[in-house]
């Protein structure tokens, strides 16, 4: 910011140097620009200062956001973990688009008689035969591996 000062105090010897006075209409113009330039460089020191504070306080805030972030994701994913863990998933390959479904075992292997779900990719109905959990891993209604988590 001392640029400005410099150059404005710089226009101001130049002024001085030609003897430039406010005793005419053409001096009293020059020297009210002169003043409104070192007040445009006051205005513009004081907003390079507000807008270095700002970016202090918007630093500060961004690392408690992500403090507050590491600690709440990392419950989130120790809560996730801890609810998977004890989870079989069987892959299951829909019949019609070739998509690979990861499904609950117990889910598959329940005695329901509507055994089936929807394809998230294609949205066909994929029904699930109720013998299937008796033999999975022989590609059983499309199944083709079992997985534990």
């Amino acid at each position: 910011m001392n640029y400005l000062y410099e150059k404005v105090a710089y226009l101001k010897g130049l002024a001085e140097g030609m003897e430039i006075n406010d005793e005419t209409k053409e001096g009293k113009l020059l020297l009210s620009i002169l003043d409104a330039f070192e007040d445009f460089a006051d205005s513009i020191e004081i907003l390079d200062n507000k807008v270095e504070e700002l970016h202090d306080y918007v630093e500060a805030i961004d690392e408690d956001l992500s403090d507050i972030e590491d600690e709440l994701f990392d419950e989130i994913d120790d809560e996730d973990d801890e609810e998977y863990e004890d989870i079989d998933f069987i892959e299951v390959e829909c019949p019609n688009c070739h998509e690979i479904l990861y499904l609950d075992e117990d889910f598959m292997c329940r005695d329901d008689e509507d055994n089936e779900v929807i394809c998230p990719s294609c949205r066909e109905k994929i029904v699930i035969d109720e013998n299937c959990c008796n033999d999975y891993e022989e590609n059983c209604c499309n199944h083709s591996n079992h997985h534990d988590s």
